[in-house]
């Protein structure tokens, strides 16, 4: 079972500094920090009302990340506009995701499905400019064989609503995990790199890394909102040791497993 990556979101970071119109809290000094305490790599989603990541920010983040040869992963909506952005910078990676301006955060999952048609020639145009595209949708098998037909590299889980159904304590979190774990086993059988995202913290995060066919989670409101308290680096630190313990649990626990069969 291979080690699993973490990309942190810094996004709210910028939420905080553009809550006052300054120039501080800087997002690139974050995603340096990030780096430092463990990250794997940087994720950001440039909104069309560019709520708080902005456009020089993601210039200021694509050249941290080709300095220090890390990937940066960048969430978008599937506009013209958002698609020439990520064309212009030639990101690792670009996660498309859905995107209304009502929102407070992402709400769901990407009707790949139902939207074939429009995103087709935006995957495709991404794919040929070298940028491994992601999709992120529900553990939904429609949604997950629609994610491979259109030709996505990765699909990333929306584990929002199990990580909420943990926290409060409601008996649907079984339900939602079970999805989970056999959305992730589908989506891998199909040859598709598969992540998850949305809603995790110190409480979730060890089930959800638990999952095998998961290569990358994908967390940032919780790390920055820890951060408060703790500091960024000692957040983000504790998050990469529960990741590796949970792996390393569910790597034994699968080498038994084999050894009994």
């Amino acid at each position: 079972m291979s080690k699993l990556r973490l990309g942190v979101n810094i996004d709210h970071v910028a939420t905080v500094r553009n809550a006052r119109g300054e120039g501080y809290p800087d997002p690139v000094r974050a995603a340096e920090m990030a780096l430092a305490a463990g990250a794997d790599g940087i994720t950001a989603h440039l909104r069309e009302d560019r709520r708080h990541i902005s456009d020089a920010d993601i210039d200021a983040l694509a050249a941290l990340a080709r300095k220090r040869g890390r990937p940066l992963n960048l969430e978008m909506a599937a506009t013209p506009e958002m698609e020439a952005i990520a064309l212009a910078h030639r990101p690792h990676a670009a996660c498309l995701v859905p995107e209304r301006r009502e929102e407070v955060t992402t709400e769901g999952g990407l009707d790949v499905a139902g939207q074939h048609n429009h995103l087709a020639p935006v995957v495709a145009n991404l794919k040929a400019a070298g940028v491994r595209v992601s999709l992120f949708i529900e553990a939904d098998p429609h949604q997950i064989a629609a994610a491979h037909a259109l030709g996505a590299q990765v699909v990333e889980l929306h584990v929002g609503a199990y990580c909420l159904a943990v926290r409060e304590r409601r008996p649907e979190a079984a339900e939602h995990y079970r999805r989970l774990r056999e959305g992730a086993a589908l989506a891998a059988s199909l040859g598709l790199e598969v992540h998850a995202g949305h809603g995790i913290d110190y409480e979730t995060v060890s089930a959800v890394a638990a999952i095998p066919e998961l290569a990358e989670l994908n967390i940032g409101h919780f790390l920055i909102g820890e951060a408060i308290f703790t500091g960024l680096d000692p957040a983000i630190r504790r998050m990469r040791l529960l990741m590796d313990a949970a792996r390393a649990g569910a790597a034994r626990a699968e080498t038994t497993r084999e050894a009994a069969a």
